[in-house]
């Protein structure tokens, strides 16, 4: 019985070794996160002591400060000065129309199948020469998230996002835009449009292609969903 208990007393004894030898094994790995103990050493002291007396710190922090009164201020005088805008910038939508005066959109109805938002709405009917235009495009921009899918959709650059920013209105039936106020808007922003176009060609490309292929699918979606199948 006396054997018994020793061998108990000394296995218990053991654990409580192993385990205090863990834990320290364990703190050893752990990483000062706070601030650290201030060295004790003389210059350390001195150099807090200097820092204290003399306000070194809020010295250097008005030395900033008053450095920034000699260089050119980063504001502008806006709206009299306005910033540069990138060529990719989606702004305020505008028809297009060709050097000749016509207009670009041939009613395909790729922009109106891929808007998210379905801000844009669209009919139209043949002329009499045989060529397709529209009758109606009208977009809710109250409803435009400004993605740009429409202008990537658009194989003929007829529908896009222009440079202008400025467009707030007073009330929501201003932000119904016909027709004739994107045709207006194009007429307006042709030669900034123009200028974008080109500059970002190079890099819209490849985006067409990807937006045309989703612009067919949900084309083919819609016609599918709205198609009378026999039974």
């Amino acid at each position: 019985m006396l054997i018994i208990c020793s061998f108990v007393s000394a296995n218990a004894i053991l654990k409580n070794v192993a385990r205090s030898a863990l834990a320290v094994q364990q703190r050893t790995n752990y990483k000062q996160v706070g601030k650290c103990d201030p060295d004790m050493e003389w210059k350390p002291i001195m150099d807090r002591a200097s820092q204290t007396v003399f306000w070194t710190e809020l010295l250097k922090g008005l030395s900033i400060t008053l450095g920034y009164l000699f260089k050119e201020p980063a504001t502008i005088n806006y709206p009299f000065e306005k910033g540069p805008l990138s060529p990719r910038f989606r702004g305020e939508h505008a028809l297009r129309r060709y050097p000749s005066g016509e207009e670009r959109c041939i009613a395909c109805k790729l922009c109106e199948a891929i808007c998210p938002a379905q801000a844009i709405t669209i009919e139209a009917e043949p002329r009499s020469d045989g060529s397709r235009r529209t009758t109606r495009y009208d977009i809710d921009m109250t409803k435009c998230i400004y993605c740009g899918f429409c202008q990537e959709a658009c194989p003929v650059d007829a529908i896009v996002e222009g440079p202008n920013f400025e467009f707030s209105t007073e009330t929501r039936e201003e932000l119904l835009y016909n027709k004739e106020k994107l045709l207006t808007n194009g007429d307006k922003w042709e030669s900034e449009i123009a200028a974008n176009i080109q500059a970002d060609y190079l890099y819209s490309g490849y985006l067409t292609i990807e937006y045309l292929s989703l612009s067919c699918l949900a084309v083919a979606m819609q016609a599918a969903s709205s198609a009378d199948f026999p039974e």
